[in-house]
């Protein structure tokens, strides 16, 4: 398969992405959420910066790619960030979720009217039973729905800034390698966000050096693996198979954040939520492109064995 590998990371990607969930309600138990997560972006962009330094990658961008890397930064880490601290606080985790949900249906609708990259009648099939499977797993919490909100709200601006972030991502990459995109974009974005704990959380990182060896190895497994490597295999794959196709894994990592509040907080999973990731994974196959790209691959495969057949004839 073409895109196999990339298929395979993104897995990776939203097992790290999952498990963070967990790692992220730990660490935000000792400090203030955006203060925390300013420094742990801020740790993930340098170690993204000692990587480019050691394959000697890093280069100063021109004004043109200047422009993707503050709005993706602004878009994709202080904004989304934000807006979702926001948001989970003002809404119930069953609305929030449903909401969450809703980021690959936006993305490829995004990519349409941006991109022009119009999604195949699988594709969208995918969408929409990824998003099925969603439901699946988020409503069989028992919390049922709640009446909208002002959180609601904030969670759907934190999920429309992503949104359009993978696309400005997917046309920064054109020029710009993934991997000095992401650096930029992290340390960019961390500052902003920075900026704004400031404001909110004055002394939010007061007593940070106090802090147990517990904390600082969960926070830098949070930083260096799902932050950091997380960020750099999701936007090389945005460049790689497209936004759309990308953030349908997105559905995927709401069942690994139940695999990591089981395995790391011993919550429950129950056969719902089991139903939902099955679910959840025929709709990446569909709707990452991945079982058009076996079709094909067997229709050349027919195709060739056909002339084969009629020259030995």
């Amino acid at each position: 398969m073409k895109n196999g590998s990339t298929y395979l990371l993104m897995i990776l990607v939203m097992i790290l992405w999952g498990f963070n969930v967990s790692a992220i309600k730990i660490i935000v138990g000792y400090f203030p959420p955006v203060s925390i997560s300013a420094l742990r972006i801020f740790t993930a962009g340098l170690a993204v910066f000692v990587i480019l330094g050691f394959l000697k990658k890093i280069r100063k961008p021109s004004i043109s790619e200047w422009k993707f890397i503050v709005a993706g930064g602004l878009l994709n880490i202080s904004g989304h960030h934000y807006f979702l601290s926001l948001g989970l606080t003002n809404t119930s985790a069953t609305n929030g979720g449903l909401i969450l949900g809703s980021g690959p249906l936006l993305t490829a609708l995004l990519a349409a009217i941006l991109l022009r990259r119009i999604p195949s009648f699988t594709q969208v099939l995918g969408f929409l039973i990824g998003g099925l499977g969603l439901i699946f797993i988020v409503l069989s919490g028992g919390n049922g729905l709640s009446e909208l909100s002002f959180g609601d709200l904030f969670i759907f601006l934190a999920i429309f800034v992503q949104a359009l972030s993978f696309i400005l991502i997917s046309k920064a990459t054109r020029t710009l390698d993934p991997l000095l995109l992401t650096g930029y974009m992290l340390i960019i974005g961390s500052i902003f966000l920075f900026v704004i704990s400031l404001l909110k959380e004055p002394v939010g990182l007061k007593g940070i050096f106090h802090a147990p060896l517990y904390f600082w190895v969960v926070f830098l497994s949070s930083a260096l693996l799902a932050t950091a490597f997380g960020n750099i295999i999701y936007n090389s794959s945005i460049s790689k198979i497209g936004a759309a196709e990308t953030s349908i894994f997105l559905n995927l990592s709401t069942f690994f954040s139940l695999v990591g509040a089981f395995v790391l907080l011993g919550e429950q999973i129950t056969l719902y939520q089991t139903l939902g990731c099955i679910l959840i994974i025929i709709g990446i196959l569909f709707g990452s492109g991945a079982i058009e790209e076996i079709m094909q691959k067997r229709r050349k495969k027919f195709i060739r064995q056909g002339k084969s057949q009629s020259k030995s004839i």
